[in-house]
């Protein structure tokens, strides 16, 4: 078991959040509420904790979808266990009711930056607000890092915010930890995440990654909460794999994006460098002269929760807009559908994919927006943070509070 508030740094994200009870390992002891967030492998509800009478989310992952075995699911719902920062979405506890695994976490009221991108500002956030969001998802990646872990899906979908304004990073289903077998320097070989945020050389057979990965995407987002889309959006994704390795790194133009400080373009700048090796840790930026001034995420995110319905009128407005718009084209609602879901894992022949992206045409198709992890959310194969947390998954039926067979400590 673990008791979540215990031990915790005393901050402003710390002190917000009331103690964790004791959360227990029986589905009989949580009433599942709204949905608020699905994906390709799980489904993310608003919850009840019935014994305390306490407010949580419980991301049901079908485990009959994934490609990991049990063994790798145990380990990454360990791996959340243990995380502790307040910066950090961690696990409470999780257990198996018939082919779903259970995941027990905090409820992110107001969802991710993406869904409030697309419910509120579709153009993007004010930079002040930007600031604030970037260095709290900083603080989760130094911790991530200096713990051994590489996030391996950064990105406004998968960065949350709850009611008073605090911010906190999740969707840790393809989370790395770099200490396997006792080596704190290798680097991973698996193809993970989400393509308009993957970073050069993850999408390059055989070279491997480290955690400077997360700060290639870390990049990108800073380029998402600006204009309301990561670049490469409006692409397929064998297009934006192709852009990826071969076109010159995105970023804030200096014409266009006038509205943005030098500072901000800078950093931008200094994460998105092709060669990993010179991108800066996650420490150093949150040393850069952008991050000097910031407002505490209290004062500035706030400023966009004002008026808004709750998360889960939001998802289910959200839901029937894609519906109907996959409902216009069969065969681009399933291409469109599976690309803004996010693809966790994909096995691929790169220059394959190549040779098919040389063939699209290159006139602007329609914009394709990723989809919020509390819409939608890719979380497990890796999985929205809760809205990380979020899989394409069926919902529920009656068998929900059926008694667990397997329990985890």
């Amino acid at each position: 078991m673990v008791r979540g508030g215990s031990m915790r740094r005393p901050s402003l994200a710390a002190v917000s959040e009331p103690a964790a009870p004791e959360f227990t390992l029986s589905a009989d002891d949580y009433r599942l509420m709204e949905e608020v967030g699905f994906g390709a492998n799980a489904v993310v509800y608003r919850a009840i904790f019935l014994p305390a009478n306490r407010t949580i989310a419980v991301k049901c992952l079908d485990l009959d979808r994934i490609n990991s075995n049990l063994d790798d699911v145990r380990k990454e719902a360990q791996i959340m266990k243990l995380i502790d920062h307040p910066n950090v979405i961690k696990a409470y506890c999780s257990f198996v009711v018939d082919h779903n695994l259970w995941v027990i976490m905090p409820f992110m009221a107001e969802g991710s930056c993406l869904h409030l991108m697309k419910v509120a500002h579709p153009d993007g956030l004010e930079e002040p607000v930007i600031c604030s969001i970037l260095k709290e998802t900083l603080k989760a990646l130094a911790y991530l890092h200096g713990q051994g872990h590489i996030h391996r899906d950064v990105k406004a979908g998968n960065i949350l915010v709850d009611s008073p304004g605090v911010v906190k990073l999740g969707d840790f289903g393809v989370s790395a930890c770099l200490f396997d077998r006792g080596d704190r320097q290798r680097s991973r070989n698996t193809f993970v995440g989400t393509p308009c945020w993957m970073a050069p050389e993850v999408l390059q057979p055989g070279t491997g990654y480290n955690f400077k990965a997360d700060i290639w995407s870390f990049g990108i987002t800073a380029l998402e909460l600006a204009h309301g889309h990561a670049p490469f959006s409006k692409y397929p994704p064998m297009k934006v794999l192709l852009m990826t390795l071969q076109n010159a790194p995105p970023g804030l133009d200096y014409d266009r994006d006038r509205k943005f400080s030098k500072s901000f373009k800078e950093m931008v700048a200094m994460c998105l460098v092709k060669d990993q090796t010179k991108r800066p840790t996650a420490e150093k930026l949150l040393k850069h002269s952008f991050f000097k001034n910031t407002k505490a995420p209290q004062l500035t995110v706030k400023s966009i929760l004002t008026d808004l319905p709750p998360l889960w009128d939001r998802v289910k407005a959200l839901q029937q807009k894609d519906a109907a718009h996959l409902a216009s084209s069969e065969q681009e609602a399933l291409s469109m559908s599976e690309y803004q879901r996010g693809v966790s894992a994909w096995h691929f022949d790169i220059e394959d994919l190549k040779a098919q992206a040389l063939l699209i045409n290159d006139d602007d198709p329609p914009e394709l927006k990723e989809d919020d992890d509390s819409v939608r959310i890719n979380e497990v194969d890796k999985g929205t943070s809760f809205e990380s947390h979020f899989g394409q998954s069926t919902l529920l039926n009656g068998n929900t509070h059926s008694k667990s067979r397997w329990k985890w400590p």
